[in-house]
């Protein structure tokens, strides 16, 4: 070859790596923020799921990069960013966006939702359009929701079967106002801690037990400094995709079809895998040498009733309207 012609082919190559490069290149970028580990149901899914179809749908107009293990923050820092843009998506807790809009407490009252079937007809209708269409005036937006688990006590006194064998138990819980009149009403001694000193806590005996859904008892590895888990499953605990809402209606019309669509397949096979996930885990921790007791319904009663004699304490926080609403869809 000549050395003209190799400088000639040379020049050609420089010009398509330099002018079709920005063809090709991501015009949006969304960062994804969860306290989860990258082995979690909620990672696993992100990446295989909406990742993929998301920047497969978009032709490559939409990067995602997701940031698990806190590497953001906690839920409430992730939410805060996303309010603001510098994430432009977090997966957290509803009881965590309740700090920026009321109402979304009325998910965190106790025995509102008893099976995961009910609790996502009520949020995929009235109840969630409602709280929707409130969160829009903080700036973010919400793309469906999704689970935890339901939440069950462990401790290391007693098996709970009863009301009674809550008595003066000391239980650390969130800081959500219906969490704690609950465990109040119970008897037991709520308190409030970061999730981050629990281990250490439940290890010192600083408390006696504490409450959350299977999967983090088995993640966080409580059944090395817990004896028994009780489930009680008082609380559904929620999940969402809370997007910014500047970034969302920036996005061409095409692209937020492509992303609400991503985030709808995700949901979908979320809400397949984690009743499954929940099952094995109990399982896994019976193998591990926590010992694990159901309730009768009959035994369950007095924990519903304690829990919807708490409900009016919060009409003015949350909304006796919304609160209504509530339980006329969650039935």
């Amino acid at each position: 070859m000549k050395a003209k012609q190799w400088f000639g082919l040379c020049l050609a190559v420089l010009f398509l790596v330099i002018f079709a490069f920005p063809v090709f290149a991501a015009q949006y970028t969304i960062k994804i923020g969860t306290i989860q580990p990258e082995s979690h149901p909620d990672c696993v899914l992100m990446r295989e799921i909406f990742q993929k179809y998301v920047e497969e749908n978009s032709g490559g107009r939409i990067k995602v990069e997701l940031y698990p293990n806190a590497q953001m923050g906690g839920d409430r820092e992730m939410a805060e960013a996303v309010q603001v843009g510098i994430l432009q998506m977090a997966l957290p807790v509803t009881s965590i966006t309740a700090n920026f809009e009321k109402s979304f407490n009325v998910v965190e009252l106790p025995y509102l939702f008893t099976t995961r079937e009910s609790a996502f007809k009520a949020l995929d209708g009235e109840l969630g359009k409602e709280l929707d269409n409130r969160l829009l005036r903080t700036g973010m937006m919400n793309l469906g929701y999704f689970e935890n688990g339901f939440r069950h006590i462990t401790n290391n006194k007693r098996p709970i079967y009863s009301l009674s064998d809550l008595k003066g138990l000391k239980i650390r819980t969130m800081e959500v106002p219906p969490h704690i009149a609950f465990f109040k009403k119970l008897g037991a001694n709520p308190t409030p801690m970061s999730f981050g000193e629990l281990y250490t806590a439940l290890q010192q005996g600083t408390v006696d037990g504490q409450e959350n859904p299977i999967v983090l008892i088995h993640d966080s590895r409580f059944y090395e400094v817990q004896k028994y888990c009780s489930l009680t499953g008082h609380v559904f605990s929620v999940v969402h995709i809370l997007a910014n809402k500047s970034f969302m209606d920036s996005l061409p019309a095409d692209l937020q079809q492509v992303v609400k669509e991503g985030a709808r397949r995700f949901i979908s096979k979320h809400r397949e895998v984690m009743p499954q996930e929940e099952q094995k885990l109990i399982v896994e921790l019976r193998n591990k040498g926590m010992q694990i007791n159901d309730l009768t319904p009959e035994q369950k009663k007095p924990f519903v009733e304690a829990a919807h004699s708490i409900y009016n304490q919060f009409k003015g926080e949350i909304g006796e309207d919304v609160i209504s609403l509530a339980e006329k869809v969650a039935k």
